[in-house]
C-alpha cells in the first residue's frame, strides 16, 4: 500500500504509524478483557474507556503548541518511546497478577495524552515529507495501512494472545511503539532554520488562540471542520448502536458480526486507496462535496436495509466516503495551513470536530432506549442529508491555486 513515488521518508512514515496501530488494535480489546478480569462493574469498566478518550479534548490543543515548538521529528520518536515504556510497564504489571482499576484507568489516560501529542507532530510532519499535490494521495496510503493493520490483523489476534496469556498483548504493543519510534528517528532530519527566520514564541495560551483564529479566519478550511463535527454527530450515533441494529434489525447471527463490521473495513480500505484519484480527477473541495452525498445515499440504504447482505453493502460504501473524507480533509489542511502553524491549527481541526461525538452517542443511546434502533438509523441518514444540503451550497474553493494543486 506503500508507493515508491512518495519517497523514503514517507515509507519510513508509513512503517511507523502502521506499527503503532497494530499495537494499538492489540491493546485496546486486550485492556477492555483486562478491565473485565478485575472487576464486573459496568461503570468501571466504561471509565476505562472514558479515560481513553478524554485527553484529545482536554490536552488536544495543548499538544499542537508543543508539536509547533518542538522538532516534530524527535518529538514522535520520544513519544512513542514513553508510550513504550508505559505498556510495557503495563504488560509487567499484568504478568505479576498486579492489576487494579487504578492502574488501567491511569494507563489509558497516559497513552491517550501522550497520542494527542504525537499526532499533532505526525500531520505537522507529512507535509515536509511529500509534494503537496500527493497529500491526498499519501493520506489515503496512511489510513488504509492502519485500517489493515488495526482491523484485519490487530483486533483479530488481540483475543487470541489475551487467551495464551493476559501480558502477551501490551508485551507486543510496547515493541511495536519501540519500532515506531526507531523508524521515526530514520527519518531525514529538518531543514535547518536560517537566521533571523525564528519567531518570537508567546505564551502556550496566545499560541493556541492563534490557532484557532487562523482557523476560523479560514472560510472553506472552518466550513469544512464544521461539517466534519455536524457528520461525527450522526457517524458516533450510528456507531454507538451498530451492534443491536445489526442483530436486532439486520438479523445478523451473533457468530457472524464481527464478519459483518469487517465490511466497513474492507471499504474503509477501498476508498483511502481511492482518495488521491478522486481529488486528482475532482478537485478536493468538489470531492469533499460529492463524498457526502454518496455517504447520505449509502447511509440512507443501511437505514431502509432489512437484511444483512444489503445492509452490509451500504456500511462498506458509507465507512468508504467516511475514509476518503478523512483523508481529504486532513490534505486540504496540511496545504492550507502555514508550516509554523500546522500543529495548532491540526488541533483544533481534531478538536471541533470531535466535540459532537460525545452527544451523538448519548442521543442515540437514549433514543434507541425509547424508540428502538431502525429510527436512530433514520436519523444519522437525515442528519447526513442536511450536511450534504449545507456542504453543496457552502463548500467553494478560496482561490484557484488551491484547484490547481489539489492531487
Amino acid at each position: 500500500m506503500t508507493s515508491s513515488a512518495l519517497g523514503r521518508d514517507f515509507r519510513l512514515l508509513w512503517s511507523a504509524a502502521v506499527s503503532s496501530r497494530f499495537g494499538d488494535a492489540l491493546r485496546t480489546p486486550a485492556l477492555a478483557l483486562l478491565a473485565a478480569t478485575v472487576t464486573r462493574d459496568p461503570r468501571i469498566i466504561a471509565a476505562v474507556t472514558v479515560v481513553g478518550q478524554l485527553p484529545p479534548l482536554l490536552f488536544g490543543l495543548l499538544g499542537g503548541v508543543y508539536a509547533d515548538r518542538w522538532d516534530r521529528r524527535r518529538t514522535m520518536a520520544v513519544v512513542d518511546g514513553v508510550r513504550a515504556a508505559v505498556v510495557a510497564a503495563l504488560a509487567v504489571v499484568v504478568a505479576l497478577n498486579r492489576v487494579s482499576v487504578l492502574v488501567l484507568l491511569v494507563a489509558a489516560f497516559l497513552l491517550a495524552t501522550l497520542g494527542t501529542l504525537f499526532d499533532s507532530a505526525s500531520f505537522a510532519l507529512l507535509p515536509a515529507l511529500v509534494p503537496p499535490d500527493a497529500l491526498p494521495r499519501a493520506n489515503g496510503r496512511l489510513q488504509a495501512g492502519s485500517a489493515v493493520a488495526g482491523g484485519f490483523l490487530g483486533a483479530p489476534a488481540a483475543g487470541v494472545l489475551f487467551a495464551v496469556a493476559p501480558a502477551l498483548p501490551f508485551a507486543l504493543d510496547a515493541v511495536t511503539f519501540a519500532a515506531a519510534a526507531l523508524l521515526v528517528l530514520a527519518l531525514s532530519p529538518p531543514l535547518a532554520i536560517t537566521p533571523g527566520t525564528a519567531r518570537r514564541r508567546g505564551s502556550v495560551w496566545s499560541e493556541i488562540v492563534e490557532g484557532l483564529r487562523w482557523l476560523r479566519a479560514h472560510r472553506t478550511l472552518w466550513r469544512v471542520t464544521l461539517l466534519t463535527a455536524a457528520s461525527n454527530l450522526a457517524i458516533s450515533g450510528i456507531m454507538a448502536v451498530l451492534v443491536l441494529y445489526a442483530l436486532d434489525v439486520l438479523r445478523v447471527p451473533p457468530a457472524g458480526y464481527g464478519l459483518f463490521t469487517a465490511a466497513a473495513i474492507v471499504g474503509g480500505v477501498a476508498g483511502a486507496l481511492g482518495a488521491g484519484r478522486l481529488a486528482a480527477r475532482l478537485g478536493t473541495v468538489p470531492a469533499l462535496r460529492a463524498v457526502l452525498a454518496v455517504e447520505t445515499v449509502a447511509l440512507t440504504g443501511f437505514a431502509l436495509a432489512r437484511h444483512l447482505v444489503s445492509g452490509g453493502i451500504a456500511l462498506a460504501v458509507f465507512a468508504a466516503g467516511t475514509v476518503v473524507w478523512n483523508s481529504l480533509w486532513a490534505s486540504y489542511g496540511q496545504r492550507q495551513v502555514p508550516s509554523e502553524l500546522l500543529g495548532r491549527v491540526g488541533a483544533a481541526q481534531r478538536m471541533v470536530g470531535l466535540l459532537t461525538a460525545p452527544l451523538g452517542a448519548a442521543l442515540a443511546g437514549l433514543a434507541a432506549a425509547a424508540y428502538g434502533t431502525a429510527p436512530v438509523a433514520g436519523a444519522a441518514a437525515a442528519t447526513f442529508a442536511l450536511v450534504t444540503g449545507a456542504a453543496w451550497r457552502t463548500l467553494r474553493p478560496t482561490a484557484p491555486v488551491v484547484m490547481s494543486r489539489a492531487g
